[in-house]
């Protein structure tokens, strides 16, 4: 049985697409637009069935070097002196920093979301990030595309000042600028 192969940018409707060039498989829940590859920006993709080989399978993006990042958020980060935690992103051309100031945010395609993004790789709820005491921890939130820190796929993880975290096609920064991270850090530097 042959799949039918489509380009970014055509309108696919729903189901399973395969990336040609990774394997990351984007599920489409209704008719749309169908998205770059969130795993490796590829615009090439084969229409997947529950029925066919074993390449239907989930597969994490191409690795994410975490030091690593587009310049213009190393940039921001950089300039970055405001105490507390912050979410650093490129959205289109402008790099975004959103402050986590609430005890959680969620993030989806959804109107409710406290950021939103209005991408069919983003489920509607797509993931949530908790205040803990000694940090803040990510949580996938049922999303279909699932999330991502530093290249692995997550249930549940705790974040560390410069974590890149993958929703969709979207790559968010992970700024810690709190006081106590700080003096944490500190204090571990001190001990080695």
């Amino acid at each position: 049985m042959e799949m039918e192969s489509l380009a970014s940018g055509t309108l696919a409707g729903t189901g399973s697409f395969s990336c040609d060039l990774c394997g990351y498989v984007l599920t489409m829940t209704s008719e749309g637009v169908l998205p770059r590859c969130p795993g490796c920006s590829s615009d090439s993709f084969t229409r997947t069935s529950l029925f066919g080989t074993a390449r239907f399978k989930r597969m994490a993006p191409a690795e994410v070097d975490p030091a690593g990042g587009d310049a213009l958020v190393q940039d921001t980060i950089a300039e970055l002196h405001e105490p507390g935690r912050h979410l650093v992103f490129q959205d289109g051309a402008t790099v975004r920093t959103m402050a986590l100031s609430a005890d959680s945010m969620r993030i989806g395609r959804s109107l409710s979301a406290d950021l939103r993004f209005e991408d069919p790789t983003v489920s509607r709820r797509h993931a949530v990030l908790v205040r803990e005491p000694d940090g803040v921890r990510v949580l996938d939130d049922r999303s279909l595309n699932g999330v991502f820190v530093n290249g692995k796929r997550v249930a549940s993880q705790p974040l560390r000042d410069g974590d890149e975290i993958l929703i969709g096609r979207y790559r968010l920064r992970f700024v810690d600028r709190a006081p106590a991270a700080s003096a944490a850090g500190t204090e571990a530097l001190r001990a080695e």
